[in-house]
Parts: structure tokens; sequence; C-alpha cells
């Protein structure tokens, strides 16, 4: 009976405490799985998170210093749980805010070139949007997968516990204003993206009013819809170069824009 007594075991507070230590450590990277454009889109199921968000928090508690255990086991460690849960959300947003750029050109271009109408429904969020703004969406997540934007991001988020520890998030006006600066990022690049193809569009609906014009039968269903829908066409198909370009410089901007909310703010 002796030996039954004796034998080495966890105490079952410290498996409380490891277990709350967990948890803390996987609110940061739990919310920015939340609200980042492919982990939080519909395409990733809810317990595929839940998993990954936990195998994410045991590789960040090696870079986390928890606070004390009064701390841990009272009412003081509420306000710690909300602001890991809102900077995860922030960096998670502001991500998605700036790939929702290529989504908004994708639906002035569609709606310049008359295939509005060609419209699915998005598997990432559950609305319906033009197939050009979907084409877009793809491709900017291939460019984002490919450059090692993923790879980066947790970078960023495990770094980040030694600028912003546990509870060391004071001032959350910062928050907002990265925010509302990425928020003004979506017109910036949009007007970028759209403004060659759909300055083309406009050259090409302006001669087919002069031809439909001068030859009445050729009027706009039968002569300048079709000629629009292939000329949109050939303008996506030799801007994939261009676009390429622009779309890295989009991936850049959002993650320095993530990187200046891990930093609080600071540029260096």
């Amino acid at each position: 009976m002796s030996q039954f007594v004796s034998f080495p075991a966890l105490e079952l507070q410290g498996i409380l405490i490891y277990l709350l230590s967990l948890f803390l450590a996987s609110l940061r990277m739990g919310a920015f799985l939340v609200a980042s454009p492919f982990f939080g889109s519909r395409m990733v199921p809810l317990p595929v998170r839940i998993v990954f968000s936990v195998a994410l928090g045991l590789g960040a508690m090696n870079y986390v210093s928890f606070p004390s255990l009064e701390v841990l086991t009272s009412i003081a460690v509420v306000p710690i749980i909300f602001q890991e849960i809102a900077l995860g959300l922030t960096c998670g947003m502001i991500l998605n805010i700036c790939f929702s750029t290529v989504i908004l050109a994708g639906e002035k271009i569609a709606a310049t070139s008359g295939l509005a109408f060609a419209s699915q429904v998005d598997p990432s969020n559950g609305a319906q949007s033009p197939v050009i703004s979907q084409i877009f969406s793809l491709f900017i997540l291939v460019l984002f997968f490919s450059l090692n934007g993923h790879l980066v991001i947790f970078e960023l988020l495990y770094k980040s516990y030694e600028t912003l520890p546990l509870g060391g998030l004071n001032d959350l006006s910062t928050l907002f204003e990265l925010g509302i600066e990425a928020s003004s990022t979506v017109y910036e690049q949009a007007v970028i993206i759209v403004l060659p193809i759909v300055s083309l569009l406009f050259l090409m609906n302006l001669g087919i009013g002069f031809i439909t014009k001068s030859a009445p039968q050729l009027n706009l269903f039968s002569f300048g819809f079709p000629l629009t829908i292939l000329g949109t066409f050939f303008a996506l198909y030799f801007s994939v170069d261009a676009l390429q370009f622009v779309f890295s410089d989009l991936i850049d901007r959002s993650l320095n824009f993530v990187r200046l909310v891990l930093a609080g703010g600071n540029d260096g």
C-alpha cells in the first residue's frame, strides 16, 4: 500500500495552473485564427482551428512570461484575457481588411464590364460575390502562402510576447489608429488595381458608342456587350504579371500593419 502512496505524480493544482497557462498562451493565436482571411473562413472547420490554436499555444509557452500565481487565480486575469483577445482580433481583422481590397477591385471590374451577373457563393464567407472577385481572392491567397506570409505572421505573433507580454497592452488607441489606417488602404489599393482595366474598358465603350452611332443595326446587346466581356478577359489575362506585383505589395503592407500592432505602434 505504501508504494502507491509514494508514487510520484503531478498534483491536481499544478495541472489546473498548467491548463490555465495554456489557455492564456492560446488566446492571442486563437483570436487571430478566428479573424484572419484563410484560417477564419468557412473552408477551415472550427475544430481544426481550435486544435491549431492549442498547438500554437503549446509552442508559444516557451516565449510567454506568465504573471504570478496570485494574478492567475484571481479576478485580475480577466483584463489580461480581454487584452489578448483584442490583440489577436485586431491583427486578424487588419489582415482581412487588406485582403478585402482585391474583392472590392473585382466587384468594380465586374460591374464595369457587365460581368456582375456572373456571381456565385464564396466558400470563404458564404456570401455571393462576382467570379472575378473570387479569382482575385484565390490569387492573393496563393501568393500569400507562396511568399511564406503565414510563417511570417506566426513568427511575429511569437516574438510579440517579448514586446507585448501578457497584460502589457495598456494603450488601445494604437489599435484603433492602425485599424483606420488599414481601412484607408482598401480604397487606395483598389483604385490602383482597378484603374488600368477600367480605363481600358472606358475607351472600349467609347469606341463602341461611336460604332453603334454610325451603324445603328450594331446595337449594344448584339455587338457591344460581347465585345466588352471579351476585352475584359484579354485585359485580365495580360495584366496577370502586373497584378502579381500589386498583390505582393499589398501583402507586404498588411504584414507591416500587423508588425506595427504587435510592436505597440513603434516602427523599430
